[in-house]
C-alpha cells in the first residue's frame, strides 16, 4: 500500500441513532479493485465518524486484501457509541474513530483485544486498557480562512474573542463531536492555566461570540472554513491540513495559549459475530503500511515508533503541548457538558 491504487466501491449507510434509522448511500472510494468474500454471517460491520475520504483507501485497501466484504456506518461519535450501547441494526463489530477522552467512558462496549502491532506503537498510545488500540494521534487546531480573516490576529483562543469575529466562527456541539469535545477539554487546561475549573470564564465569553452558531456535525466546521462560511474554526488537524495541502485558502494555527493533542481508537464491539475479521481490521490498521498511507498521504499523525510526522506539519516536538488529566476529564464529561450547554444557552439570551 505505497499509494493508493484504482477505484472500488464502498458500501456505506448513515447512521441516525434518535430516530434509529439507517440510510443507505452508495459512495465512491479510492482503493485497488479486488473480488471480495462474504464473512461468515454478513458483512464486517464499522461505525466511523472519520470523514468518507479518509476512510475509503483505507477500507478499499483492507477488503482487496483481505477478501472481506466490510460496511460503513458513519454518524458522530457521541450517536454511533450510543447506537453501539443499544445493539444497533446492523449490529456492530469495529468501532474505529472517536477520541480517547470520549470512548474510553464507554469501554465497557469494547472486547478485549491486543494487536500484533503493539510492541511498534510509541509508548505513550499503549493499549493500557486492554481493549482501547490507539489509531491515530490528533491534535486541536484552529483553521482559518485567509481570505475572509484579513487583518485580524488569530495565533490562539484569546483572539477568537475579537468582536470582529463574531458571529463568524465555526464550533461543533461538544456533546455530538469528539473534536468539538477535545477543543472544550484544550480550551479548559489552556484558559485556565493549567486548572480546567479555571477556564470557564474564557468559555462563557466565548459562547458569547458563537452568536448563536453551534453546528451538528465535525465536518460543518472545517468543510464551512475552507468554503469561506466562517473566518474560523475549530477543528482537528487532519480536518484542516488536506484543505491546506489541496491549495484552498485557508490555514492551521496552532493554539498559543497550548495544544492538547489526543489519540483516536479502533476497537472491536462486545459480542461481535466476526471476531476474527474485526482483529485483521485492527491488525490491518495499526500496519507499518497503513499507517504510512495514512500519515504520507492522508495528513494525519501515526502512533508507531517507525513512521514519519506528516511532510507539511509541523514536528510535534516544536508545538506549545499541554496535557489533561484523562481520569479527571472522564469523570467530569457529563458535568462539562450541561455546564458548556448553559453557557451557550446564557449566550443565546444575551443577543
Amino acid at each position: 500500500m505505497n499509494k493508493i491504487r484504482g477505484q472500488k466501491r464502498i458500501r456505506f449507510l448513515r447512521l441516525l441513532c434518535r430516530a434509529a434509522l439507517l440510510t443507505s448511500a452508495a459512495l465512491i472510494g479510492l482503493g485497488c479493485a479486488g473480488g471480495k468474500e462474504q464473512v461468515s454471517g454478513g458483512e464486517l460491520v464499522i461505525y466511523c465518524p472519520h470523514p468518507q475520504d479518509f476512510i475509503d483507501p483505507i477500507v478499499s485497501e483492507f477488503e482487496a486484501r483481505t477478501g472481506i466484504s466490510v460496511l460503513v456506518c458513519s454518524g458522530g461519535t457521541a450517536e454511533l457509541l450510543e447506537q453501539v450501547a443499544a445493539g444497533g441494526t446492523p449490529p456492530c463489530d469495529i468501532f474505529w474513530g472517536g477520541s480517547l477522552s470520549i470512548t474510553s467512558p464507554r469501554k465497557e462496549l469494547f472486547d478485549p483485544y491486543v494487536s500484533v502491532n503493539e510492541p511498534q506503537i510509541r509508548e505513550e498510545f499503549q493499549n493500557r486498557e486492554g481493549n482501547m488500540t490507539r489509531f491515530t494521534d490528533v491534535p486541536s487546531v484552529i483553521m482559518i480562512n485567509t481570505n475572509l480573516i484579513g487583518d485580524i490576529p488569530v495565533e490562539g483562543y484569546e483572539d477568537l474573542l475579537q468582536p470582529e469575529l463574531k458571529g463568524q466562527i465555526a464550533m461543533c456541539d461538544p456533546a455530538a463531536s469528539s473534536s468539538a469535545w477535545e477543543h472544550l477539554i484544550n480550551m479548559l487546561y489552556a484558559m485556565g492555566d493549567g486548572d480546567p475549573e479555571q477556564g470557564w470564564d474564557y468559555v462563557e465569553r466565548f459562547c458569547e461570540n458563537l452568536d448563536g452558531k453551534l453546528l451538528e456535525r465535525s465536518s460543518q466546521v472545517y468543510e464551512g472554513v475552507a468554503r469561506g462560511q466562517y473566518a474560523a474554526g475549530l477543528t482537528f488537524e487532519e480536518g484542516g491540513a488536506r484543505y491546506a495541502a489541496s491549495g484552498s485558502p485557508v490555514r492551521l494555527i496552532y493554539m498559543k495559549e497550548g495544544v492538547l493533542s489526543t489519540p483516536d481508537v479502533v476497537c472491536i464491539a462486545k459480542n461481535s459475530a466476526h471476531r476474527k475479521e474485526a482483529r485483521q481490521f485492527v491488525d490491518f490498521v495499526t500496519g507499518y503500511d497503513a499507517q504510512s498511507v495514512i500519515a504520507g498521504q492522508l495528513n494525519r499523525r501515526s502512533v508507531r515508533t517507525d513512521v514519519d510526522e506528516p511532510e507539511g506539519l509541523p514536528d510535534k516536538s516544536g508545538l506549545p503541548a499541554i496535557q489533561d488529566d484523562l481520569e479527571l476529564v472522564t469523570a467530569r464529561r457529563e458535568q462539562w457538558l450541561e455546564h458548556f450547554s448553559k453557557l451557550y444557552e446564557k449566550g443565546l439570551s444575551s443577543e
